[in-house]
C-alpha cells in the first residue's frame, strides 16, 4: 500500500495548492484526492470509482472543470486506501506534470493536427524537471469540434494551419484569448520549447507561473470560442460522442452508477471525463441519442442550452464545512427563474466562501456566501469588492432583479455578459438594492 503523509499541520488548504491520489488535500468537507486520467476508459471502471468514493469518502466524485475526477470526504484512515484500490483498477493514471489534450484529440477529423504525440513527448521530457508550481499545467490543442479555447494555461500550443504545413503557436498564461504569444513553432522545435520554458520556471522557484515569462509580449486577441462539450458530436465514420454532466460537476455515486450501467446496457465502452464538468461517452449515433436521451429523464445536463451548463458551482453547505451557502440549491434556482440572464456569454459562479474554488478566474457576476449574507461582484474574482451585500432571505429576489434590469436594459446585438459589463457595478447595485431598473 502507497504510503501517505497526512500530517494535519501539513494539509494545505490553499487556493494554489494541488490534490493528487497520492497526495490528497484537505477541503472543508474532508480530504479531497483527484484522479486524473490520460486515456479513455470503460462505464464499468468509472462505475467501480463510483462505489470507491461511496466506500471511503461521502459518496460524491466530482468532474473538475478540466475533466477530472475527484473523490470527496475522505479520512487520513481511508485515503491511503482509496489510494491502493484505485490503482488496483489499473486505469491510465496521470503522473507528474499535466499536460492536456482536448477531449476528441486523435479521433476528431475536424482537428488541423493530432496532438497527443507532443502532449505526450512533453511529459516524458518533464519527468526530470522538478520543483515546478503545484497546479503547472500545459495544454496542446489540436483545433478540432471541442477545444481547450477557456482553460487556464501556463504554456499552450495551438496547432494552426501555414503555407508550410502545421505549426504550433505557442502562447504564455492565461486563456487562449489572454494568452501571450511566444512564437510559431513547427513540431519539434515547439516540444524543445516547451522544455525549455519548463526548466526556466522550475530554476524561479515553485511559485512561478507561465505568465511571469510573458512580459512584453503581444496578446493573443483572437481565438475560437470553445464549443460546449454537452451534446451528441459526430466525431469521425460512425464514431459518436455523447456529451452528458451532472448539474453543477456533482452526483451522487448511485446517479453515476445508473449512468454508467444504462451506457453498458446500450453496448457502449468507453468514456473521457471532459472540460466543463462533462463525460464524453463514445460509440454509434443511436446509441449517444439514446444514453443522451437517458440522461436527460435522470437530471444530467444534456444540451448548452440548459441553463445549469453556465453556472459554475462549488459543493457548498452542508457538503463544504467552510461554505456559508446551500450554492446547489441557489444555482438551481437562478437556473430556474434567471434563465434568459444565463445565456452562455458568461459563467455565474456561485461559491459558498471567498476562495471562490469552482471558478479561479473572474465572472461577469459572481455570488459568494460569506458570514453575514450573499456578496455580490462583478467583473471580478470571489474575493474582489462586492458591489452589494444582501441578506440570504433576500438572495433570490436580487438575483431576479438582476436578470429584470439585463432583460430591459440589453440592447440590441448585445449579450448578457456585454450588458452586465457596460451597466457597471453602481446601476447593478442601484438595482439589488432598490429593486429598480
Amino acid at each position: 500500500m502507497t504510503s501517505l503523509s497526512l500530517d494535519r499541520n501539513t494539509l494545505d488548504m490553499r487556493r494554489g495548492a494541488c490534490p493528487a491520489l497520492s497526495a490528497p488535500m484537505m477541503t472543508g468537507d474532508g480530504l479531497l484526492a483527484r484522479v486524473a486520467l490520460t486515456e479513455a476508459i470503460t462505464p464499468a471502471q468509472l462505475a467501480e470509482l463510483c462505489r470507491l468514493a461511496r466506500r471511503h469518502g461521502n459518496g460524491i466524485l466530482d468532474i473538475s472543470a478540466r475533466g477530472n475526477l475527484q473523490v470527496r470526504g475522505l479520512s487520513e484512515a481511508s485515503a491511503p486506501i482509496l489510494d491502493a484500490d484505485v490503482r488496483a483498477l489499473n486505469l491510465p493514471l496521470r503522473d507528474g506534470l499535466a499536460v492536456e489534450t482536448p477531449p476528441l484529440a486523435g479521433i476528431d477529423e475536424t482537428e488541423i493536427a493530432d496532438p497527443n504525440p507532443i502532449a505526450e513527448a512533453i511529459r516524458q521530457g518533464a519527468r526530470e524537471i522538478a520543483g515546478l508550481a503545484p497546479k503547472m499545467s500545459v495544454v496542446v490543442d489540436g483545433g478540432g469540434q471541442l477545444r481547450l479555447s477557456d482553460l487556464l494555461a501556463d504554456i499552450r500550443l495551438v496547432a494552426v494551419s501555414t503555407g508550410q504545413g502545421t505549426g504550433w503557436v505557442l502562447l504564455l498564461g492565461g486563456t487562449e484569448t489572454t494568452g501571450r504569444i511566444f512564437n510559431v513553432l513547427r513540431e519539434t522545435d515547439a516540444i524543445a520549447a516547451t522544455l525549455e520554458l519548463l526548466h526556466k520556471l522550475s530554476a524561479m522557484g515553485t511559485t512561478a507561473r507561465g505568465r511571469d515569462l510573458a512580459t512584453g509580449l503581444p496578446k493573443n486577441g483572437a481565438a475560437r470560442p470553445a464549443a460546449s462539450p454537452f451534446g451528441n458530436f459526430h466525431v469521425s465514420e460512425n464514431l459518436f460522442a455523447a456529451g452528458v454532466g451532472p448539474a453543477f460537476g456533482q452526483a451522487s455515486a448511485e446517479d453515476r452508477i445508473a449512468l454508467c450501467d444504462e451506457a453498458e446496457r446500450l453496448g457502449i465502452r468507453s468514456l473521457k471525463p471532459a472540460f466543463d464538468h462533462s463525460l464524453l461517452f463514445f460509440a454509434t449515433q443511436t446509441a449517444c441519442e439514446a444514453l443522451i436521451a437517458f440522461a436527460g429523464n435522470n437530471g444530467f445536463v444534456t444540451s448548452p442550452s440548459d441553463p445549469r451548463s453556465a453556472i459554475a458551482a462549488c459543493p457548498g453547505s452542508p457538503a463544504c464545512n467552510s461554505a456559508a451557502i446551500a450554492t446547489h440549491d441557489l444555482a438551481a434556482k437562478a437556473a430556474e427563474d434567471c434563465g434568459d440572464l444565463l445565456d452562455g456569454s458568461f459563467r455565474l459562479h456561485v461559491t459558498g466562501c471567498p476562495k471562490g474554488c469552482a471558478h479561479p478566474e473572474p465572472s461577469a457576476l459572481a455570488l459568494c456566501g460569506t458570514n453575514d449574507g450573499l456578496s455580490l461582484v462583478t467583473q471580478g474574482k470571489a474575493s474582489a469588492e462586492p458591489f452589494a451585500s444582501v441578506a440570504f432571505a433576500d438572495t433570490n429576489n436580487s438575483l431576479r432583479r438582476l436578470a429584470d434590469l439585463v432583460r430591459n436594459e440589453r440592447q440590441a446585438g448585445e449579450n448578457s455578459a456585454a450588458c452586465l459589463a457596460r451597466l457597471g457595478p453602481r446601476r447593478l447595485a442601484a438595482a439589488v438594492m432598490s429593486g429598480r431598473p
